[in-house]
């Protein structure tokens, strides 16, 4: 019947409520984990008598969250931080797809470019993010810089192992038809590469969050990393680890919506086009 494309009435509401019951399950799994975390760091600082100076207790913590977010000051931080963040991680998407499509499709360019990309990758990003903020001063431009850095090298290497990836035979098979190189790129070889970027991309958005954070360790006004420093100054221990808190939750935020996208996209794609192990370094 289903090979038909009939559906048979009162199957397909238990497949649903399956497939809710195993998201619950894989969800359910990890916030136990993160609970039992937080009940252990309650209880291990009470035993050990740990002062809230060095570490304080969750409670502590998260009554420091609640009362940043009743001030505002949380959410505007907030703001700027995944602002940077976005911005970033989009200017380092379009810049890999487009470096690393030239890389891939010129040896020449190869041997030129890519020795370098790897020099400006092995340099420490929080021994340039001073030199951003000199040239891009203290507002948002010199964060989104130092996010946008370091979250290129991720993708172009993905997007480069992506396009030397693609099946010979279909383009081989394009060639044949006397596509273009544009056309051969745009229908062949960037599906191909697809599952390599969301793999990229993937890494490079959690990259992203780091370089916001840096660019507002060095120099900044406003953003979360603005606000860990000025609490550190001011010996306010619990919202510093209040705002390591929401960091966190927002990198996991950040993540989940690529995996999203990347299996959206994915879903559309042949069995044969998904790398079993894509790059992610």
């Amino acid at each position: 019947m289903a090979a038909l494309g009939m559906d048979i009435p009162g199957l397909a509401p238990p497949r649903r409520a399956a497939a809710w019951l195993a998201r619950a399950g894989d969800l359910a799994l990890p916030a136990a984990a993160i609970a039992l975390i937080f009940a252990a760091w309650e209880w291990g600082v009470a035993l050990l008598g740990i002062g809230a100076y060095l570490l304080p207790p969750p409670s502590q913590v998260f009554a420091a969250i609640a009362t940043m977010a009743r001030d505002g000051s949380l959410w505007a931080n907030a703001q700027v931080t995944l602002g940077a963040t976005l911005t970033g991680f989009a200017i380092a998407l379009a810049a890999g797809i487009a470096v690393g499509g030239l890389i891939a499709q010129s040896r020449l360019v190869e041997r030129t470019v890519y020795g370098y990309l790897v020099a400006i990758q092995t340099l420490p990003k929080i021994a340039l993010a001073p030199l951003f903020v000199a040239w891009f001063g203290f507002g948002l431009s010199s964060k989104v810089a130092v996010a946008a850095l370091i979250a290129f090298f991720p993708i172009v290497v993905n997007v480069i192992a992506g396009l030397k990836s693609c099946d010979p035979g279909r383009l081989d098979v394009m060639r044949a038809l006397s596509a273009s190189r544009w056309q051969v790129f745009r229908h062949v070889q960037l599906p191909s590469a697809l599952p390599f970027i969301m793999a990229g991309a993937d890494v490079a958005i959690v990259f992203a969050l780091t370089g916001a954070m840096v660019g507002e360790f060095v120099g900044a006004t406003a953003g979360l990393g603005y606000q860990m420093v000025l609490s550190n100054s001011q010996m306010e221990v619990p919202k510093v680890y209040g705002v390591l808190v929401v960091l966190g939750g927002i990198g996991m935020l950040l993540h989940g919506a690529v995996a999203l996208l990347r299996r959206r996209l994915l879903s559309w794609m042949p069995a044969e086009a998904a790398p079993s192990s894509p790059s992610r370094s």
